[in-house]
């Protein structure tokens, strides 16, 4: 998964074919060619990682299933596993979705302080969420038949 302008580009340079198209074209002076919706590689292209970057809300969302790790209901805010007030960072490895009843009965508190244990500890996106799905809460239909089975799930539950 991949934005459209680098689809192009693996496209214009043959290291990718279009194997859906999308709806419309992309234009240049001298010539224009079909927006893709599914471009497939003819050979590996290596994908650069952007770790260290900082989180963003809907990443945070995307990487906890929007989900609220405390409880598992739905998510709709990020909390700060260490709240910033106590020194926490705004970092992948501190930020989670949450619930806004759990976000609320957090407060500025510690897991420690609530007696409250994490399922699994934040880390960093890795796969699919870190290349794709940028600023995209469903993937594109025309992607289904080539994305794993869970991701269509959590696509139709939103």
């Amino acid at each position: 998964m991949v934005p459209v302008k680098r689809a192009a580009v693996l496209l214009l340079t043959r290291k990718a074919e279009t194997v859906a198209p999308g709806e419309g074209f992309l234009h240049s002076e001298t010539m224009h060619i079909p927006v893709p919706a599914v471009v497939r590689l003819n050979r590996y292209v290596a994908i650069p990682r952007q770790v260290g970057t900082n989180p963003s809300r809907r990443g945070v969302f995307v990487r906890d299933d929007w989900r609220c790790v405390y409880c598992g209901s739905g998510a709709e805010t990020i909390d700060h596993v260490v709240p910033r007030s106590k020194g926490g960072t705004h970092t992948w490895d501190n930020v989670v979705a949450a619930c806004a009843p759990c976000n609320h009965r957090k407060s500025d508190r510690t897991l420690a302080e609530l007696g409250w244990r994490l399922p699994r500890a934040p880390r960093p996106p890795s796969g699919w969420q870190l290349r794709g799905f940028r600023g995209q809460r469903r993937p594109d239909p025309a992607w289904e038949a080539w994305l794993p089975r869970r991701n269509h799930e959590l696509a139709r539950r939103h």
